[in-house]
Parts: C-alpha cells; structure tokens; sequence
C-alpha cells in the first residue's frame, strides 16, 4: 500500500468524529482518502459500479489507516497499541457499534453486503506482522504473509461483486498474491529504508546474495538472477488468477482485467529495468497505462 498519513489524524482528531454518526460524511471522509492514495491503480474507479463504490472506498480506508499505524513514523513506539485499538473498533463494528467514519461506513457495507469479519481480522494480523517480523526465512512464510496482507480483499470484492462460488476463491488469491509480492519486488530498495527485507532468505542464500549485496544499491550479477527468479514465480501465480478475468462479467471483468495487466506491466518495468531495483524504484507512467488498456482491449 502507499505511504501516507492522511487518514491517521483522523483517528485521534476529535473535530473529525463529531460527525462520525453521518453516513454521509463517512463516506466522503472514505472516498477522500481513496483519492488521496498513491498507488499502482485506483481505488474504486469509475468502472466500479456507484452503489458498490462507497464499500470499496470504506474497505480502503479501514486497511490504510491500518496500513499507517505499522508504517508511519508518528506511531513509533505505539504501534501495536494503534492496531489492537482499530482491532477493538472492528469488532464493535460487526457488534453494530461505530463511532470512527471509518467504521460507520464500513458497518453500512457489512450490512449491507454481508461481508464477513476474517478478512479484516487477517488484514490487521497482516499489518502486526509488518511491525513485528522484518525478514521471511522461505517461500513458505512470505506466502502466509502475502494470504493475511493481499488475498482478503480480493474475497471481499468478490462478495461485494456477488460472486461466492469457492471455485472462483483459488485464482482470486494467486491474483492478489501476485499482485504483492510485484509490489514488493517494485519496493525493494523503498522496503529496505525501512528495514524490511521481503525476498525469502533461502532464495537470497541460493543465489549468493548477501544483506549487504542488498544495501549496496548497485545490483550484482547474482541479485539480477535472483529477481528475474522472482519475477518468474509472481509471473506463473498471474498465469494462475487469469481465469478469474474472464469467469466474471460487466464491469468487474474489465477492473480485473485491468488490474492483472497492471500487475504484469510492474514486472515488464522491472525486466526492462535489468532486474535492477536496487538503484531506482521501476514505476508505471502514462505510457503504461495506455499499453494496459490496449491490452484489455485486444484480451483473448
């Protein structure tokens, strides 16, 4: 997710919650959030229908402030804290309590959607994890990491999209597991600034890469081979979600679509890059957004 704290004023503000029982104004506190973000694609576009919109954007912003809590330097040394108070909201949310706009707006898409309470739950272990644990000992780990931090709010678009078949459940996840780990393989040297390092350590141990390699910000041969390995795998669990881009319809199927190449058109950046993401971070411009809408628009 970006890196910024436009939502967690909010949560210690009190001006901010005096209208915390307006649905209205939750919403609109939600979707400026949304579209304040900064990241590989939109939150709740306009191929998103208008009636679901309001969801999406409350799902956002529950996971973004979250997101700050375990990020945000104005949260040093109170963190867990932070996340076991969102945590209680939560809960008093799907009790049918919301005083956070966050939660009244969520508590109207739970309701209204009937979505299910595990996936927040495992969002929030996700964001835990992100303060608590800092390396991935194997592939193993990265991908449990990667079913609490990414596969949620795929589920939750389903349910909020009206699919609930447990066939569609699998590509869902290797989509959204794809996703992360591009945006992780695009962060490598952003996650390191902050101490994090998402490459598993037998794969870094395989490939003779060291954490020193690493903080070098100059790719070794060895680096190159190891990203271009990573760029493999993330692109096969894309090859497996792919069916999901076609098993849905209207509007959902073009969001999808253009999610999943957007995904990919992070790993071409990353190719074209030389595999090197130690020296500068491979970024999607204009350019690639108008590649991946003539790639949704001859999809076969």
């Amino acid at each position: 997710m970006p890196r910024s704290s436009a939502g967690t004023e909010a949560f210690t503000g009190p001006d901010a919650l005096s209208t915390a029982h307006d649905l209205r104004a939750a919403n609109l506190f939600c979707a400026r959030l949304a579209r304040g973000h900064y990241e590989n694609f939109p939150v709740a576009s306009r191929l998103v229908p208008a009636r679901l919109r309001p969801a999406v954007q409350a799902i956002y912003a529950f996971a973004r402030i979250a997101d700050d809590f375990a990020d945000e330097e104005t949260h040093e040394g109170r963190r867990i804290e932070r996340l076991d108070e969102w945590r209680r909201m939560l809960d008093d949310c799907f009790r049918g309590e919301a005083i956070h706009p966050v939660f009244v707006a969520l508590r109207e898409a739970v309701v209204t959607f009937d979505l299910p309470r595990q996936p927040f739950v495992d969002l929030l272990a996700a964001f835990r994890v992100d303060v608590t644990q800092t390396r991935y000992a194997d592939e193993t780990a990265l991908m449990e990491y990667c079913r609490l931090s990414a596969n949620p709010v795929g589920r939750l678009l389903l349910r909020l999209f009206g699919y609930v078949k447990e066939s569609l459940t699998q590509p869902s996840d290797a989509i959204c597991t794809a996703l992360q780990l591009a945006n992780h393989w695009q962060d490598v040297a952003v996650d390191l600034e902050r101490g994090r390092i998402y490459l598993p350590e037998d794969a870094l141990r395989s490939f003779g890469v060291s954490e020193s390699d690493l903080r070098s910000g100059r790719p070794t041969e060895a680096f190159r081979a190891l990203m271009q390995d990573r760029v493999a795998r993330t692109r096969a669990l894309f090859a497996a979600g792919r069916p999901l881009c076609d098993a849905v319809r209207g509007r959902f199927r073009w969001e999808l679509r253009l999610t999943w190449l957007g995904g990919q058109r992070i790993l071409d950046r990353i190719e074209a890059a030389g595999h090197d993401v130690l020296s500068g971070r491979p970024r999607l411009g204009p350019t690639d957004a108008l590649v991946v809408l003539g790639r949704a628009v001859t999809w076969s």
